[in-house]
């Protein structure tokens, strides 16, 4: 069995959450239930930024998701990792180069091209189209957008 506990709208752990998870693992060690802490991870995309405003939106856009302040943007079905924005000072171009692979079906990924687009983006390459479009944000960091591979 697999418990999940994420209660803010910020999908981060509450006071009331970790003392939901000692209740639920103690009763689990009462009925000598093993409790296995081998997959228990989280994981984090952070993009490094000049102007967060230039490229937050541009994410938020392609991969659908919510954002929940200056920096930050969340899953809305806590399904995905957050993405984080960290504030840079100065350019760092050999350094930590990223692009982010989202599949979706055919519709959702032609709508978020779409929006990714609006919200400040530009199209890199559409020579994999219809497999996938590569996109980027104001500062290069590169998204490919693909519907599902079984589409047809």
């Amino acid at each position: 069995m697999t418990v999940r506990l994420r209660s803010g709208s910020d999908g981060r752990l509450s006071e009331q959450d970790v003392a939901l998870a000692r209740r639920i693992s103690g009763a689990a060690r009462e009925l000598d239930v093993p409790i296995d802490l081998a997959g228990l991870q989280s994981i984090q995309v952070a993009i490094d930024a000049m102007v967060i405003p230039d490229v937050l939106p541009f994410w938020r856009a392609v991969l659908g998701y919510e954002q929940v302040d200056d920096a930050d943007l969340i899953d809305p079905s806590f399904q995905g990792p957050p993405f984080w924005f960290q504030q840079m000072d100065a350019p760092r171009p050999q350094r930590n180069r990223i692009h982010v692979d989202v599949y979706l079906p055919v519709d959702q990924a032609e709508a978020r091209i779409a929006a990714a687009l609006a919200a400040g983006g530009h199209l890199v390459s559409d020579a994999n189209a219809p497999e996938w479009w590569t996109l980027a944000d104001a500062e290069g960091n590169e998204v490919d957008v693909a519907p599902w591979p079984d589409r047809d």
